[in-house]
């Protein structure tokens, strides 16, 4: 594991990272989804893909990373392409997972594998809107740090500043995003996740024009046990 610290909008990062199979003509570069890191990417795919190298890097508040302020996706986005000009890589392939699949649409690469990706805005339940509700009716009589009480368990333990941040990207709709996208994308889901249900990878699918779409068995994190079938499907299409 190394660190390298980069600057983006006058603000210094020092961005975790780890290289895998350095030195071969193609690299692949992974991000983690939200309340992740990149030792869950390392762990799913690090003995795969073995004809590329490998970038693994901790996204900004996970992991060994820093944060310092409230940033968007956009803003992610950005931060990871100063990363890999500061370390001198551009990805043929970019994976991305949840979170990091919204991250990984907006660097638009030549190949694109999105995993249980983030991006579709379901109708919120009536449970939802309802904690929703309290917590905007109760938030002026408690202290700071109420939020805890009712925040999503992905923001479990996390900063004041990480739980700004899951607010400002949680709702963020990329329909617009999908359906502009040039890659060639490659979208793999699980067929039992709750996070991000399997009709979310179907209309992802509908949305973008260049890409293809497969159901597997498991739940959000469906990639880990599936992660060596979906290398060979990749590398069959990408050759």
């Amino acid at each position: 594991m190394a660190k390298r610290e980069i600057v983006f909008n006058k603000t210094s990062y020092d961005i975790s990272y780890e290289l895998l199979h350095v030195g071969k003509e193609r690299s692949i570069l992974f991000l983690h989804g939200w309340g992740s890191n990149k030792e869950i990417m390392k762990q799913a795919f690090g003995k795969t893909f073995e004809d590329f190298e490998h970038i693994y890097i901790d996204l900004p508040g996970f992991g060994s990373s820093s944060i310092k302020h409230v940033i968007g996706t956009p803003e992610y986005k950005m931060i990871v392409e100063e990363f890999l000009k500061k370390i001198e890589k551009t990805p043929d392939v970019v994976v991305g997972h949840s979170f990091g699949g919204k991250i990984a649409s907006l660097l638009n690469p030549k190949y694109l594998v999105l995993l249980s990706s983030a991006g579709i805005v379901l109708p919120k339940s009536i449970k939802i809107k309802t904690k929703i509700w309290f917590f905007k009716t109760l938030k002026p009589l408690f202290p700071k740090g109420f939020y805890r009480f009712f925040a999503s368990k992905d923001v479990a333990g996390m900063s004041e500043v990480m739980y700004q941040i899951l607010k400002k990207v949680v709702n963020e709709d990329f329909s617009h995003i999908f359906a502009s996208l040039k890659s060639k994308v490659f979208i793999f889901w699980g067929e039992q996740d709750k996070a991000t249900p399997l009709l979310c990878g179907k209309k992802i699918h509908d949305l973008i024009p260049n890409s293809s779409f497969c159901k597997m068995d498991g739940d959000h994190f469906f990639f880990i046990k599936n992660a060596f079938e979906i290398s060979r499907y990749i590398k069959m299409e990408i050759v």
